[in-house]
Order: structure tokens, then sequence, then C-alpha cells
């Protein structure tokens, strides 16, 4: 029997530059309409930028920095108890960690309008690595729901 053919993580293969996962996975994030390598020469085009501006420091570390940097350690979720709908705080798992933080650092990208992307990118992750940036600002946000709500933490699944 032929086996299926799925997307999965056993088949995302390191991108060229630096041979790691996680810039492979940032890339096809970034992909619009299967045009990967113009997402991949944008990732590159920022990370050369990066390293012209902090020269001490290796672009693929601030670029790990930064996905680190806004990871959520906890979320709310919406809980139905009876007739009401409680946002009940629950930790994230590693995983949804690293999709949330690659989201949100795209998604603030692609709200800062008017300049090239790979310019947007450059400095979105170094704000991120600096913790400032609006990916850490999301990041805070959510945070702060979760404290502002950790009176319904016993309603956790």
């Amino acid at each position: 029997m032929p086996r299926k053919f799925t997307a999965s993580a056993e088949q995302l293969r390191p991108d060229t530059r630096y041979q790691s996962l996680l810039v492979s996975k940032f890339i096809n994030c970034l992909m619009h309409d299967g045009k990967k390598s113009i997402a991949t020469r944008v990732v590159y085009e920022a990370f050369d930028q990066i390293r012209r501006q902090i020269p001490d420091e290796e672009p693929l570390e601030v670029f790990v920095t930064a996905i680190e940097n806004v990871k959520p350690a906890i979320e709310v979720r919406s809980k139905r108890v009876g007739g009401a709908t409680y946002q009940v705080p629950t930790p994230v798992n590693p995983r949804r960690q690293q999709t949330l933080s690659i989201r949100w650092i795209l998604e603030a990208v692609r709200s800062r309008k008017g300049r090239p992307v790979a310019r947007s990118l450059a400095e979105e992750l170094m704000a991120a690595y600096r913790r400032e940036g609006a990916a850490m600002t999301k990041r805070e946000n959510v945070h702060r729901m979760a404290e502002a709500n950790k009176a319904f933490a016993h309603f956790a699944w």
C-alpha cells in the first residue's frame, strides 16, 4: 500500500545558508503563493542587514534569540462553564510557542507598510532581540490577559 504524502517536521529540510530547521520553517511561513525563492531572499537580506547593524552578533543568534523572546509561556483559552464563558489561562506547549512567535513576528512585519519586507523583518527581529517591538507587545498583552484571569485557572482542562 503506498504511503500518503504528509507535510511534517520530518520532511522539513534545513535552509541552505545556515543549515537551520528554524530558519527553514520561518521561510515557509513567510512564503506567499508558493514563491519560496522570494521568501528565502527576503530572509537572507534581512540577516545581511542584521549583520551590518549588529556586527558583533551572528544573525542566526539574533534570530533564534528573537524567536525565544517572543515565545509565550501562557495564554488564555475560552471555556464555557454553565451559561458563562471564562478566559482560562493555560500553559502553551513548545510547538505552539514556536508557531505563535513566528506568526506574531510576521504579523508585525506585514503591518509595517511603506518599506521593503526585508528591512521590516530585520527591524522587527532586532527589536524582538532587544525585547521591544510589536511582537513583544503582543506577547506581553497575552501574558497580561492570563495574569488578569488567573482567578479562573481552576477551570483549566
